[in-house]
């Protein structure tokens, strides 16, 4: 019984929705972290090994965080326009309010912008329901107000949200929350408050666990996207999901610009694999499921 289970859940899997690409079963989602933190915190982690001691800000680690909004950002978006490219950023509230010209000119570039907390030492998973409704609410005007649309996804700081977050998501109108990590395949959640897309989030190519909290030299990134697009057919060509994910901080630097242009590039190079986002693959799951 168990294995005709599985032979049956496998077989469905196999079933894409209209929209999914025929014969490229391999998703590859890029998405870009524009983060920020409030006034009186700091990165937990950054290039220095050695930490402060505790109640000591880090404004060596404020000022590399601030690289992202001011430079590596535009660095970014320069070379998605090159590379014909287009990725969701995941911008935080406060850098919305802050840096209003820059979100404009990402929503102008034809880029998704979705939420990703006011700011990444502000974790829903810590909040209580009124201050997790509250800072969603002014995340969603700040965002709006910025880049002339309501976000329609989000991902919170550490990707944790709380027992609330799917909930006061679909009450707001998104579409998709991507704080997953129990599927391959985008799927419909449903909440009290009606449905959502759960969106599957990939860590195995995110310059953060690699390049920063590793210490991987560069080619890490690529090389670590290469051996799983390249090796997709030895697992069975199965539809899946896979990010490529970069923050604006990080890899929106020289050396990560290298890499992110060259995963771009292996992307296109194996024709099981396509080019998608998290707006795209929401689009065709919402439609799938139905009402």
């Amino acid at each position: 019984m168990a294995t005709r289970t599985m032979a049956a859940r496998t077989m469905a899997a196999r079933t894409m929705p209209a929209g999914w690409p025929d014969q490229r079963p391999l998703a590859i989602s890029v998405n870009v972290m524009l983060e920020g933190w409030t006034d009186e915190s700091a990165p937990g982690i950054g290039p220095m090994g050695n930490p402060l001691k505790p109640g000591v800000l880090d404004l060596q680690a404020r000022s590399w965080a601030e690289y992202g909004p001011k430079t590596g950002a535009w660095h970014i978006l320069d070379l998605l326009v090159a590379a014909q490219a287009r990725a969701v950023w995941y911008v935080s509230g406060l850098l919305a309010e802050r840096y209003p010209a820059l979100v404009a000119a990402i929503a102008e570039a034809g880029h998704p912008v979705a939420g990703h907390s006011w700011a990444q030492n502000v974790l829903p998973a810590y909040q209580t329901a009124e201050e997790e409704a509250a800072d969603l609410g002014r995340c969603i005007a700040s965002l709006r107000a910025a880049s002339g649309s309501p976000p329609r996804g989000w991902l919170s700081p550490r990707c944790t949200p709380s027992p609330r977050t799917s909930g006061l998501l679909a009450a707001a109108g998104f579409r998709w929350h991507a704080d997953i990590f129990d599927a391959d395949l985008p799927y419909r959640l449903d909440t009290g408050s009606g449905p959502i897309v759960a969106m599957p989030f990939t860590m195995e190519v995110n310059d953060m666990p690699l390049y920063v909290r590793y210490g991987s030299e560069p080619e890490a990134f690529s090389r670590v996207f290469e051996r799983i697009v390249a090796g997709w057919p030895q697992i069975g060509n199965r539809p899946g999901c896979l990010d490529l994910t970069v923050h604006a901080h990080v890899f929106g630097r020289p050396y990560g610009l290298i890499e992110l242009r060259h995963a771009l590039d292996i992307a296109r190079r194996y024709p099981w694999a396509w080019l998608a986002d998290h707006e795209r693959l929401a689009a065709i799951f919402v439609e799938a499921s139905g009402p």
